[in-house]
C-alpha cells in the first residue's frame, strides 16, 4: 500500500495542474450525475483525487464525503475547498476498504477513474453497494482498458513493477457490467463518449 500511496502523492501536483482532456464529456457526465441529486442527499466519492468533481457537485447535495488514499491528493482538494469556501464537503484520507462499515449511509456513491485501479473490483463494488441506502445510486466513470488497448494488459504489470504507473486492472465493459450486477446493482444508464 505504501508504494501505491507514494506514487499518487508524488504525482498529485502534476495531476492537479493537468487540464481535463475532454471537457465536453466531463461536463456531460456532471449533468447526468446532477440529475440524480436532491439537496437533502449525502454522497460518497471514492478516489476523489484533488476534489474537482466533488466541488462541482457540492451545491446540488446536502453533504459530500470525498475520500482518497493519497494524502497529497487530499491536501490539494482541501486547499481548493477552503479557497472556494465550500462547507459541505468533508475530504478524508481513506482507502476503498475504509467504507466497509458504512452500511446504508449514502444516497449516491461516485467512483470516477478508480475502479480500474483496484486490485479487487468485486469486493470494492460489494462494499459500495452496501454503503448505499436502499434505492441509492452508484455513478462511475471507468476506463475499460481491454476495449481500448487490449495489448496494455501485457505492458501494465511491467510498468507497475518498475513503478512507472500504478496498478491497473485491464478488463472490458462486459466484465465491468457483470461485476456490477453480481454486486447487486441494476444498470440504469450506460454512456460512452466515443468508441475509445
Amino acid at each position: 500500500m505504501t508504494n501505491k500511496t507514494n506514487f499518487w502523492n508524488r504525482i498529485a501536483p502534476k495531476y492537479a495542474a493537468r487540464p481535463v482532456s475532454d471537457q465536453a464529456s466531463y461536463e456531460y457526465k456532471l449533468k447526468l450525475t446532477q440529475a440524480l441529486f436532491d439537496t437533502d442527499m449525502t454522497v460518497l466519492e471514492v478516489g476523489c483525487g484533488t476534489g474537482s468533481t466533488a466541488l462541482e457537485h457540492a451545491k446540488h447535495v446536502q453533504k459530500i464525503v470525498a475520500t482518497d488514499f493519497s494524502s497529497g491528493m487530499i491536501e490539494i482538494a482541501e486547499s481548493k475547498r477552503v479557497k472556494r469556501a465550500v462547507d459541505n464537503i468533508e475530504f478524508r484520507c481513506e482507502s476503498v476498504g475504509d467504507i466497509a462499515g458504512h452500511s446504508d449511509a449514502y444516497d449516491v456513491v461516485m467512483a470516477h477513474s478508480v475502479l480500474h485501479l483496484l486490485e479487487d473490483l468485486d469486493e470494492a463494488l460489494k462494499m459500495m453497494f452496501d454503503a448505499l441506502k436502499p434505492g441509492g445510486y452508484l455513478v462511475s466513470s471507468t476506463a475499460c482498458i481491454n476495449d481500448m488497448l487490449w495489448f496494455f494488459r501485457f505492458i501494465a504489470p511491467i510498468g507497475h513493477f518498475l513503478r512507472l504507473i500504478p496498478y491497473v486492472s485491464c478488463f472490458d465493459r462486459r466484465t465491468l457490467e457483470t461485476a456490477m450486477v453480481n454486486a447487486g446493482f441494476e444498470l440504469e444508464e450506460i454512456w460512452q463518449p466515443n468508441k475509445k
